[in-house]
């Protein structure tokens, strides 16, 4: 990658103009333009300018980082399955711990199937792709079917039953599973 492309990515990960910069860096817009097209390059002191009003430095400005992945599959998944309570649980986005949000693909088998989690802080939201599940959330117990969706505060004791089993998309945050 060009030092130009580098630097509009920068600006725009920054959520600043071009004329935002210029004014930072005390620059002009149409020098910031013409550094970004690569039409002109910077001298190494009005570079450490720009990337100081970008906050970075110029080491870490020319060292590689390495992209973070947006798209996974199956290959990516972590699975982990619970024959006493008879669920299975998939991990969709690998690491996702580090998240503030943990998104799972829940399948509940056929016969007879529950998940339970711990109350905690945050936040849990799902979506049942397939089947019905009953969602028990403290004392009250709620029915959710295909295509619908279900979110609450987890600071109540929940769990989820089905009887003719269920896959469904859960997202937890802090992450908690």
């Amino acid at each position: 990658m060009e030092i130009g492309e580098k630097i509009r990515d920068l600006r725009v990960e920054n959520g600043l103009t071009q004329e935002e910069l210029a004014d930072r860096a005390e620059l002009s817009k149409g020098f910031i333009s013409q550094v970004e097209r690569n039409l002109t390059s910077p001298s190494i002191s009005t570079l450490e300018d720009i990337l100081l009003c970008l906050g970075t430095t110029v080491s870490a400005f020319f060292s590689e980082r390495e992209e973070k992945r947006i798209v996974f599959g199956e290959d990516d998944y972590f699975e982990k399955r619970d024959s006493e309570l008879g669920n299975r649980t998939r991990w969709i986005v690998p690491n996702a711990q580090k998240n503030q949000m943990e998104p799972i693909l829940m399948t509940l088998d056929p016969g007879g199937s529950t998940y339970r989690d711990q109350p905690h802080e945050g936040e849990e939201l799902g979506y049942v792709l397939r089947g019905r599940i009953r969602l028990h959330l403290g004392k009250k117990t709620y029915a959710v079917g295909e295509g619908e969706t279900f979110y609450f505060q987890a600071e109540k004791q929940h769990f989820i039953t089905s009887e003719a089993g269920a896959v469904l998309l859960w997202v937890s945050t802090p992450p908690s599973f």
